[in-house]
C-alpha cells in the first residue's frame, strides 16, 4: 500500500467522521433547544430584524406580578 492510497483512505474516513459528527451535534442542538431555566431562545433569533419601534415585542409581559 503506498502513501497516495493510505491518504485516500484516511481523507475518506475523515470526511464520514466529521458529517457524522456533524449531523449529531445538529440533532443534538435541536433535541435540547431549551436551557437549564427551560426557556425556547429561538424565537429571540430574528430580534436584531425586528427591532422597530411598531413591531410586536418578542416575549410579551404583562404589568401584573406572578403570584
Amino acid at each position: 500500500m503506498d502513501f497516495n492510497t493510505f491518504a485516500a483512505y484516511g481523507y475518506f474516513f475523515l470526511i464520514v467522521f466529521l458529517v457524522v459528527g456533524s449531523y449529531s451535534y445538529i440533532y443534538h442542538l435541536y433535541k435540547n433547544r431549551k436551557d437549564s431555566t427551560g426557556v425556547d431562545y429561538e424565537h429571540y433569533s430574528d430580534m436584531a430584524l425586528k427591532d422597530d419601534i411598531g413591531d410586536a415585542p418578542v416575549k410579551p409581559m404583562s404589568d401584573e406580578k406572578k403570584k
